[in-house]
Formats: structure tokens, C-alpha cells, sequence
């Protein structure tokens, strides 16, 4: 529930992400997600059926190249965006 900070504007309480039976919370181009505790990049582009040759994933604001997607473990309250890359004139 939104409450008035100090200098009386509205704050956010803040979001408490926790491990819950091995899973954690992510945000998936916006939206909450549960995923596995030791789940990476690459696998969530692999869960989503998305095509690893027209996407660019953005984590946490950082561009990653697709070479680092299968290494990078994800955390709690981790940013995910995939953006599908079109080409065409």
C-alpha cells in the first residue's frame, strides 16, 4: 500500500523477494515472474520459446551478448528484457 514519505509524497513499500521452495521472483519486460533458484538467461530464452537469432536480452539495463546468456545465473528482483530485433526497410 502506497504511503507518504517525509516530504509528503507517496513511497512504495518495498518489495521483499525471498526463496520460496527453490524458486525466486524476476521481472520479465515488466511483469513478476517464479522461476527456479539456479535458472539462467538461457533457459528462460528457451522457456519462453523465443529465437535466440532475432533477440536482444537487456538484464538489469546491461545488453548481454548471446555468448553470456547460458552462464548467467539469475537472482532475485533480476530486470529481463527481450526485445525481438527486426530487420527490413
Amino acid at each position: 500500500m502506497p504511503r507518504k514519505d517525509g516530504s509528503g509524497k507517496f513511497a512504495l513499500a518495498p518489495l521483499i523477494m525471498e526463496t520460496v521452495h527453490g524458486r525466486l521472483t524476476i521481472f520479465v519486460n515488466g511483469r513478476a515472474r517464479q522461476v527456479s533458484a539456479a535458472s539462467t538467461l538461457g533457459e528462460l530464452a528457451v522457456d519462453f520459446g523465443l529465437d535466440a537469432r532475432c533477440l536482444l536480452v537487456e538484464l538489469n539495463c546491461q545488453t548481454l551478448l548471446r555468448e553470456e546468456w547460458p552462464g548467467r545465473t539469475l537472482q532475485h528482483g533480476d530486470r529481463v528484457e527481450f526485445i525481438r530485433v527486426v530487420a527490413g526497410g
